[in-house]
């Protein structure tokens, strides 16, 4: 018993440790899913064994202390939190109490917006305090903040007194422009939008929150008697006829299967919402259901929030290894002890550079939290210090390259380290990945693995030696059987006669993208002519800024890269434009000098082939989506770019509206 003893003691000292840097701090140290999966581990031990069960304990807790920077104010009645599901399981068991006290119930499913609770207070019609949750009991006075956020009526049109609660949020769009802005003043930027909003209702200056452009969703009303409503679907509805801003996407469902439908439909398309969400909330709907159905000391019995899978989960840091990029970038890399992160494994992370590693105190050996940025690309978040080992080990980058030994070097103004050898291996392997890729020279079947044999065999040393390769050179390869070699030689063939774009994308020449590459091959025509660009001329043109254009000229002056691209002459590699020429185009009104960004998968034709055809009407096609963007043509699984076209506000097409749009022009 002295054990079990000593493990409450524990969690009562981490849970209280956590609900501090939740509630107070704005700035956890350990994601949400391991509060909980401790909070439970508590529950359950106190239903075993009640003598554990203390007044102090963090199971009867709703919160933390409020902050201390504004006034504290108590609430006329506590505001309670939800009692959490993780799965179909935990809300079976909820519909199973509820339907052994009720004959017949309605449930209302609620989207659980990420964002701050707030209480609202309105006199005789007229906001006059807004409150945070606080620790439930006793919150913090923000009215003035509050007051800044266009959503919240300050007057209605009805002289009532009544208290309406929310959840106040920042939009994505919002939070998009706020880090943007923080990025270009070389600040913090948010790590999510929960916590932008939280930061924003206690800046103590109004105007620094006003900038900010929070908004608000209202879902409950603390006393109902001043309202017409039997259900919570209509005290809803009241909310949105007297002015206030409520989640449209509510729906009231029978059964336990429909909150299922509900929930399977919101996991499925909550990126494509303009604000975040990190569950759903169920409710028994009818009102007087709800009186009798009660509370417990910590939250209502009538309803539950189903918790999204969490997104972000700890692990152990077992050691931090280096990558060379084309571009001679060390980047450090997290070896982790493979854990799942949002239904896949993960066993490796991105640290991304010496600077983030020793701001964060990230050490090996520590316990880390991980999520994946976009849930695409896992990165390391922070070390939980309480799970610190005493022999965790500092990291410290080498001052020399892992793969040539030539001294690393920090570019001023940059975070990460270089190695500046040009006949560094790592790097010469990662340029002829990249000179092969889709994009550039698109050499068929000539992938990584093979790359990497032909170089460490001494059959290639450059790019230019790719097109000397024989099938000599490949037969003895590991897989490289005859029809496969006489492939990839076909492949190798090809690909000279590709537009003067793709060699130039595929020399792997910094600051050099795609669209820029095509926009200097179509202005200058051929490699020769380029060879004699100037810096100053460069800058003329639209798509080429001052960092592009010096490198540029830097590349083509090296006297290895002029030898290079005469090697690849000799080769008979195209050296010549062979695009469309866009400023002989008369191209069609609706498309001239428009911006457009193509995204998801086409099935009527090739992105290539798309990008052509808005081309020849005048139109520039770009790859990444900004407030300039003019249009962006959707094809099915668009991801990120499509999210940020419509917390642009930008005009979307699917791929039938675009297709039946060139029949209309071509006639």
């Amino acid at each position: 018993m002295a054990d079990l003893q000593s493990r409450v003691d524990v969690l009562h000292q981490l849970l209280n440790q956590y609900s501090y840097e939740y509630y107070v701090q704005d700035n956890p140290s350990v994601p949400d899913s391991e509060y909980d999966k401790l909070l439970h581990e508590l529950i359950d031990i106190e239903a075993n064994n009640p003598e554990y069960r203390t007044a102090d304990s963090p199971t009867v807790r709703v919160g933390g202390s409020a902050q201390s920077t504004f006034e504290k104010v108590n609430h006329d009645t506590p505001m309670l939190s939800l009692g959490n599901a993780f799965n179909k399981e935990d809300l079976k068991k909820f519909d199973q109490r509820i339907r052994e006290q009720i004959n017949h119930v309605e449930y209302m499913c609620e989207l659980k917006i990420d964002g701050l609770a707030v209480s609202l207070k309105y006199e005789n019609g007229k906001f006059v305090q807004g409150l945070t949750r606080g620790d439930g009991t006793t919150g913090e006075d923000i009215t003035e903040n509050l007051r800044t956020i266009h959503a919240i009526p300050l007057k209605i049109n009805e002289a009532r007194t009544f208290e309406v609660r929310g959840e106040a949020y920042m939009p994505r769009k919002s939070f998009f422009d706020l880090n943007e802005a923080k990025a270009q003043n070389d600040e913090q930027p948010f790590a999510n939008p929960r916590n932008a909003a939280a930061g924003s209702l206690r800046q103590l200056d109004s105007k620094l929150a006003a900038k900010r452009k929070l908004s608000v969703f209202l879902y409950s009303v603390n006393d109902f008697t001043q309202f017409h409503a039997h259900t919570q679907s209509e005290a809803l509805d009241e909310l949105d006829k007297l002015g206030f801003k409520t989640n449209k996407e509510r729906e009231r469902v029978q059964t336990i299967e429909e909150v299922f439908d509900y929930i399977e439909k919101w996991t499925e398309a909550r990126e494509q919402l303009p604000y975040d969400i990190d569950g759903i909330v169920i409710k028994v709907n009818d009102l007087d259901q709800q009186d009798e159905l009660g509370y417990t000391q910590k939250s209502p019995r009538w309803a539950i929030a189903y918790k999204f899978p969490a997104e972000e989960v700890i692990t152990d840091l077992l050691d931090i290894e280096l990558s060379i990029g084309r571009t001679g970038v060390v980047t450090p890399t997290a070896i982790l002890e493979p854990v799942k992160v949002a239904g896949t494994t993960v066993s490796r992370a991105s640290l991304h550079n010496e600077d983030l590693i020793h701001e964060k105190d990230i050490r090996i050996g520590d316990s880390v939290v991980i999520k994946k940025a976009g849930d695409i690309i896992p990165e390391v978040i922070k070390s939980v210090l309480d799970r610190r080992p005493q022999n965790a080990e500092v990291y410290h980058m080498p001052t020399h390259c892992p793969s040539c030994s030539h001294e690393l070097v920090r570019i001023e103004g940059e975070v990460a380290l270089r190695c500046i050898n040009p006949k560094c291996q790592a790097q010469l392997v990662e340029g002829m990945i990249h000179f092969v890729s889709r994009q550039a020279m698109n050499i068929d079947g000539l992938g990584t693995k093979i790359i990497q044999q032909l170089y460490e065999n001494e059959k290639i040393k450059d790019v230019a030696d790719i097109f000397y390769l024989t099938k000599d050179d490949l037969l003895p390869l590991e897989r490289m059987g005859e029809k496969k070699v006489n492939n990839l030689l076909n492949a190798i063939e090809d690909a000279k006669s590709n537009s003067l774009e793709h060699l130039l994308f595929g020399l792997g020449i910094r600051h050099l993208g795609v669209k820029a590459s095509q926009v200097i091959a179509e202005k200058y025509g051929t490699m020769d002519d380029l060879f004699n660009v100037t810096e100053e001329s460069l800058i003329e043109i639209y798509d080429v800024g001052q960092k592009l254009a010096q490198s540029l000229v830097t590349y083509l002056e090296n006297e290895d890269i002029r030898a290079l691209i005469n090697k690849l002459k000799k080769k008979h590699v195209n050296m010549t434009y062979k695009g469309v020429n866009t400023t002989e185009l008369e191209g069609h009104p609706e498309f001239i000098n428009k911006t457009i960004v193509l995204t998801g998968k086409l099935y009527q034709m090739t992105r290539n082939e798309a990008s052509k055809w808005l081309e020849i009407q005048g139109a520039k096609v770009t790859n990444s989506v900004t407030k300039k963007t003019d249009l962006v043509i959707a094809g099915e699984d668009a991801g990120s770019k499509l999210t940020k076209a419509e917390q642009f506000g930008t005009e979307v097409w699917t791929e039938d509206d675009f297709v039946q749009k060139q029949k209309e022009i071509e006639g």
